[in-house]
């Protein structure tokens, strides 16, 4: 069974990649058949086959995304935001061996220019063990708000 201190280390180092930009080094926390989903504010415990997402990514999605945002051209990122990443209340709520769900809040803080805007939510997070590791096969990062405001939009991985 994995432990909460094993979960929150997962989930603190993940932050961690993220926050420094190492976009590279996040894919490969995924499994091949990963998914990445930010679920719209009216919809939050929605499906993408039946609800509008803000974000419905699978593996070749997700490649493309961080090739986008590694690239100059991404406007809305170049030069990239700072970010700050908060993770707490890390629970386990399943762990049969073969699957692995844990939930956290967060907060992730954007600094770009002079603006900062912030997103508030909880992640849920499908592990799956693989050659001794976790792996993510399916992350959630679910916003508390009714609305995209005050930021407007998600141009940064939550």
């Amino acid at each position: 069974m994995l432990t909460r201190a094993e979960a929150e280390d997962f989930l603190y180092n993940e932050a961690a990649i993220l926050d420094e930009w190492r976009l590279r080094d996040w894919l490969a926390l995924f499994t091949e058949e990963a998914q990445y989903w930010v679920p719209s504010t009216d919809r939050p415990q929605g499906t993408p086959d039946t609800t509008l997402f803000l974000i419905a990514d699978d593996m070749t999605r997700l490649r493309a995304r961080i090739a986008r945002l590694e690239s100059p051209h991404a406007h809305a990122e170049f030069p990239r935001s700072r970010t700050r990443r908060m993770i707490n209340n890390v629970r386990v709520l399943k762990d049969d061996g073969a699957e692995i769900i844990l939930s956290s809040n967060f907060v992730v803080y954007r600094f770009r220019g002079e603006i900062s805007d912030y997103y508030v939510g909880h992640y849920e997070h499908h592990l799956r063990r693989v050659d001794g590791g976790l792996k993510i096969n399916l992350r959630k990062a679910i916003l508390d708000f009714e609305a995209l405001r005050p930021a407007g939009k998600v141009s940064i991985i939550l």
